[in-house]
């Protein structure tokens, strides 16, 4: 061995000896045991095994930092110099640390990367990522406030439960299903919340929300049955409702279960979105001064794989851009999908925390347990972190299903000192080394940080194992999302590593265990549920009904617009105009606009009630010397959302629920163009059925011919036939003024005054025509309601040729001009029904048709609409701006065949008497309609009909608009 630290100047007193140069030849004993060359040549054995080279080492403060083989003097001084400079910068920063804490250290970091970048143009690669490591040092994380040991077995008690609830039910049902594996990697995120954080009522009175992860139910459900609040029973009866005594909906349905669940989750995506709008539909109740400002936060525990749903990072920045401090996602990073990795090639953490650091939400790993704390310690280069940053969850995935030396030789077998670092560590303490989201001290370190955080949004991204616990029946493995069964061995493994008291002669039923009520364990979680304020989930309507909103402002549209065009988007806004000035309800009436007030005259609304803003408006609008300039405010009371609908959406639910989440009345409207809701945004419609949503969406330019020269993609033909779908869902297309003021003033009183949990769909268009007034007599509000009243009766009594003609909406008042072409040319009498809800009419219609069948001796039910139409004479002609479906869903309950006419097809770029020609829906058409059903009565003659076309200037050769 030859010294050669005269070759290299030093440049720290700490340097005992910049460079050793020396040969090792073939012989092992060539090789000095107390040399800097033994670590690397005892751990791996390689010098020795290649022929004679040269070796090259520092060693700083008595550690050796560098061992290389040295080619050349230049290159190792090049080398050993970087070390020795990286060294040094980090002891001064330490130093800094030490001294002035954090942020100092961040500021004195800024500071030289500018000068940097000024002195000389350096420009600091772009990362948008920390290293794959926890974000919470070992130094920062807070004393654990309660029993590790007690909130061990509890956990233990819940895993068992909600793995016995479902192994039990698909051995007494085969196929029922069910989720084991989501909660078993989810647990201990879940129980250190339950335990510490989740509050059912704060200190000012207010509570936490959850959003729950839908596939971890199971967990959520075994836990109530530890706390007394789930009977045995019910988890017998698992995914079987139906059963007697009732059972437990497979995943948090509000419906099902409207005393427990507040959130339905499980259509992937949508909690998250959802998440975001209930915490900022928070903020602008308190804004508004309608709920005070409390710390409640709304908690969305999600998964790895559902963040890949557009829904769950569509709307991140605007959490970020309202500074939403009172929102946590939770996301269970056990890097598996249904059916395999969620990143095999990549690091779906890593991602994660670039996507939404990028959007500038505090983000928070936890990544490692407290098995890894002492190797990150002793890690002073790095080697071990840069090292976890290598490998792909894929391969991460594979360490989790193989043994302790297979991890050795291939996670810290790729570097000899990564290999010295875990040389006490046996294969077994290896394999057992635990994920950060399996430990309660590191995720309560998280939870903590993420409660006290100010000023934005905080993302814990969790690392866990999915199936953690289940063994060789699924841990890790891919097929462990479908795993639904486990056998005997299986049971006894789990039962045993939680060390639950079930005697082997019980385990083939896997039976459920719950302590005594005055059990360490029971007590223990109760205790802790009661320091939180209660238990969570919990729903409960707290707010009390209104008063019945005063006639006074509908009476206007009960009187028609004596000839004046209007459209009934201008009837609807001038109605909520008046209702938002009501001193009892207005300031409960939420107004929720996509991006399109001013398409819908609703621009008046600006400077009436202002467009909320959390900052206000920090800036002089351009149209500030008009009359309807754009006023944002802090109270303001519209929520202007811009371009979605799905962020809209969320919005009218976190509004529609808030009688049961916030104890307060508000009345959403949500307006929007009718083709982008329940196409675009079913999904979420559908949920808020689930939760129980009150309010009125309001479908705007709707119908596929009242919009003109839009086309294909903005005209709507179906939203009322997808209405149909929806069983709580109240869908209205009505015609006229005084139609609309009698919906909403029902559906205000059903909603609010008598708490149904109902919603409404009610379409309106921008085609101004004339509105005319309301007809006298009870059955017209009454038809109104119930869907169907006679409108205009023909004043050609005696009349042999008789006609029953159907409109709703805009086509309304094509099916009126063809009544008067009819009487004045062909002499036949029509009477024209206004038929505001077909899905009224279809849901009675079906509900007479059951409660005859199941009641073969009683009277019969006759449905509503065959009640009106039983003394009506001749055909029935139905003219629709949508699909012909939605009238022949009645036609069973009509007297006679109905001949429906629609608008099935796409739409076209055309205005509207175009576009109507084209469907085959406008006067003409029905008219020829009407004719034809009389033909096929033998009541005119067919050369009547071929005249008409050739009058009414139809072209029998036109192509099938439903098919072109």
């Amino acid at each position: 061995m030859q010294l050669i630290s005269d070759r290299y100047r030093c440049r720290s007193s700490a340097i005992t000896a910049i460079g050793v140069y020396c040969s090792v030849n073939m012989d092992d004993s060539d090789v000095p045991k107390d040399s800097c060359f033994s670590t690397k040549y005892d751990s791996a054995g390689s010098f020795a095994r290649t022929s004679p080279a040269k070796f090259f080492a520092i060693v700083y403060h008595g550690e050796f930092l560098l061992t290389m083989e040295k080619p050349d003097v230049a290159e190792t001084q090049t080398n050993g110099l970087e070390v020795l400079e990286t060294r040094e910068w980090l002891d001064s920063l330490d130093y800094v640390l030490a001294e002035g804490g954090p942020e100092r250290a961040g500021r004195l970091l800024q500071q030289l990367s500018l000068h940097a970048k000024r002195a000389a143009g350096v420009n600091l690669p772009f990362t948008a990522t920390t290293p794959y490591q926890n974000t919470i040092p070992v130094t920062q994380q807070p004393p654990f406030p309660g029993s590790q040991e007690m909130e061990r077995r509890i956990k233990s008690l819940v895993r068992w439960n909600a793995l016995a609830m479902v192994v039990r039910a698909n051995k007494l049902q085969e196929g029922i299903g069910g989720h084991i594996s989501t909660f078993a990697s989810a647990a201990t995120l879940y129980e250190v919340a339950f335990n510490h954080f989740l509050r059912a009522q704060t200190e000012t009175g207010d509570r936490d929300l959850v959003y729950f992860q839908g596939h971890a139910a199971p967990g959520v459900y075994a836990r109530a049955y530890l706390e007394g609040r789930i009977p045995r029973q019910k988890l017998e009866n698992f995914r079987r409702e139906l059963k007697p005594g009732g059972g437990l909906s497979s995943y948090p349905h509000p419906w099902l279960m409207p005393d427990f669940w507040e959130f339905p989750t499980v259509s992937m995506g949508l909690g998250p979105i959802q998440a975001i709008y209930q915490a900022r539909f928070i903020r602008y109740l308190e804004n508004r001064g309608l709920k005070l400002s409390t710390d409640g936060k709304v908690w969305a525990f999600l998964g790895d794989g559902e963040m890949d749903e557009p829904e769950s990072l569509g709307s991140i920045t605007l959490a970020s851009r309202e500074r939403l401090d009172n929102l946590i996602f939770v996301v269970n990073c056990n890097l598996q999908r249904l059916d395999g990795p969620v990143r095999g090639n990549g690091k779906i953490i890593q991602e994660l925390e670039a996507i939404f650091r990028g959007a500038g939400w505090n983000v928070i790993k936890v990544i490692w347990g407290g098995d890894w704390d002492s190797l990150i310690r002793s890690d002073r280069d790095g080697l071990l972190v840069r090292r976890m940053g290598e490998i792909s969850d894929g391969q991460y995935q594979k360490y989790f299903v193989e043994s302790g030396a297979y991890f050795r030789q291939n996670f810290f077998g790729t570097d000899p000192r990564l290999l010295k670092m875990v040389e006490h560590l046996s294969d077994e303490q290896l394999a057992r080394m635990r994920l950060g989201g399996h430990d309660p001290i590191k995720v309560h370190a998280a939870y903590k940080a993420a409660v006290e955080n100010r000023g934005s949004p905080t993302i814990i991204l969790a690392k866990t194992i999915k199936g953690y616990g289940l063994g060789e029946a699924g841990e890790g493995k891919n097929i462990t999302h479908q795993q639904k069964k486990l056998n005997d061995d299986e049971l006894q493994m789990f039962r045993s590593r939680f060390g639950i008291p079930i005697p082997d002669d019980e385990l083939h039923d896997a039976p459920f265990y719950r302590p005594a009520d005055d059990s360490p364990e029971i007590t223990y979680m109760k205790e802790r549920r009661k320091q939180l304020g209660g238990y969570l989930p919990e729903r409960k309507v707290r707010a009390k009904p209104i008063s019945p909103v005063s006639e006074s402002h509908f009476e206007e549209f009960y009187k028609g617009t004596e000839g004046r065009d209007v459209a009934t988007t201008m009837v609807f806004v001038r109605l909520l105009g008046k209702l938002l000035r009501d001193p009892e309800i207005g300031k409960f009436i939420v107004p929720i606009i996509p991006d399109e007030a001013r398409t819908f005259g609703m621009e008046a609304l600006f400077r009436q009630v202002g467009i909320y803003s959390s900052v206000g408006q920090l800036y002089e609008p351009v149209d500030m010397d008009t009359l309807l300039y754009y006023k944002e405010a802090k109270d303001g009371q519209i929520l202007e959302e811009g371009i979605t609908e799905a962020g809209s959406m969320c919005s009218f639910i976190a509004a529609g629920t808030a009688y049961a989440n916030h104890g307060i009345n508000t009345i959403p409207f949500f307006i929007y163009y009718s083709m982008f809701g329940f196409q675009r945004i079913g999904d979420l419609i559908w949920a808020a059925a689930d939760m129980r949503t009150r309010g009125f969406l309001v479908g705007g330019t709707a119908g596929r011919t009242t919009l003109a020269g839009e086309g294909l993609q903005h005209q709507d033909g179906h939203s009322h036939v997808l209405a149909l779908s929806v069983p709580n869902l109240l869908a209205y297309d009505p015609a006229f003024a005084y139609e609309i003021a009698v919906i909403i003033q029902d559906g205000i009183k059903r909603m609010y005054v008598d708490q149904e949990s109902i919603f409404y769909y009610l379409t309106v268009t921008n085609e101004p025509l004339p509105m005319p007034e309301m007809p006298h007599g009870p059955e017209v509000r009454d038809g109104i309601l119930k869907g169907l009243y006679r409108f205009k009766a023909s004043e050609k009594k005696d009349a042999k040729l008789r006609a029953q003609l159907f409109g709703s909406g805009t086509i309304m008042f094509e099916v009126l001009k063809a009544q008067q072409i009819l009487e004045e040319k062909y002499a036949v009498a029509a009477d024209v029904w206004s038929v505001t809800s077909y899905k009224r009419l279809y849901q009675d219609g079906n509900d007479c048709e059951r409660w005859n069948m199941l009641h073969p001796g009683d009277t019969p039910r006759i449905p509503f609409v065959t009640q009106c139409l039983k003394e009506a004479p001749g055909v029935f002609v139905a003219a629709s701006d949508y699909m012909k479906v939605l009238p022949e869903s009645i036609s069973q309950w009509v007297p006679r065949p109905l001949v429906a006419l629609g608008t099935d097809g796409f739409g076209r770029s055309e205005g509207r008497a175009s576009l109507r020609d084209f469907f085959e829906v406008d006067a003409k058409h029905i008219v020829l309609a009407t004719l034809n059903a009389l033909s096929r009565d033998k009541q005119i003659a067919p050369e009547t009909l071929q005249k008409a076309i050739k009058d009414l200037g139809i072209n029998p050769e036109k192509p099938n608009p439903a098919n072109t």
